[in-house]
């Protein structure tokens, strides 16, 4: 093998070895209707005025959940799928969260990706006690109206239905940005 030769193959393999590490870097990270190809926490400190928007979709009993139901309590939309690395592993976080401010705190799962029977199959499995509603595959109103660009994606809603905070990416921000919420 000539050197040159040898300088391609070895370039070949760096350049496949780059393409894996952005594969696998890219984690959970998608736009809906569009492949985003890359890893990022962002938080968005919402202007107070802006209102959640309302929504229903079917809940893992079979029955219509709207968000507007849950007025009077500070509300955890957590947009997630079984097949998200970084969404699952956050879980245990959600769990002591949702037990430490349990009554005054929702969390919901809006599932995104997921068949239904996959869906059902993660609540079950990971033990996950709050309310989980089902956004069928391909069907991304709720994921444009709410502007979701990764996954996980958690968007804390006040007590009145007021936008507080999105955090997008697992990242401990996220329980920090809680816990002073739930101070107030």
């Amino acid at each position: 093998m000539t050197k040159t030769e040898d300088m391609k193959k070895q370039l070949t393999v760096i350049a496949l070895l780059l393409c894996m590490t952005a594969a696998a870097m890219a984690g959970c990270r998608q736009q809906a209707g569009n492949n985003g190809n890359s890893v990022s926490t962002t938080s968005r400190q919402s202007n107070a005025a802006e209102m959640a928007p309302d929504f229903s979709l079917k809940s893992i009993d079979g029955k219509t959940f709207t968000l507007s139901s849950l007025r009077g309590k500070v509300v955890v939309i957590d947009f997630w799928g079984s097949w998200c690395g970084w969404c699952i592993k956050g879980m245990p976080e959600m769990k002591k969260a949702y037990e430490k401010y349990k009554g005054q705190l929702e969390i919901v799962g809006v599932d995104c990706g997921d068949t239904d029977a996959k869906w059902k199959s993660a609540v079950k499995e990971l033990g996950l006690p709050w309310i989980h509603v089902y956004n069928p595959k391909g069907i991304g109103s709720i994921l444009d109206t709410y502007g979701i660009q990764g996954f996980p994606t958690k968007v804390i809603v006040g007590k009145n239905g007021e936008l507080l905070k999105t955090v997008v990416g697992e990242d401990p921000e996220f329980y920090t940005a809680l816990d002073e919420i739930m101070k107030k």
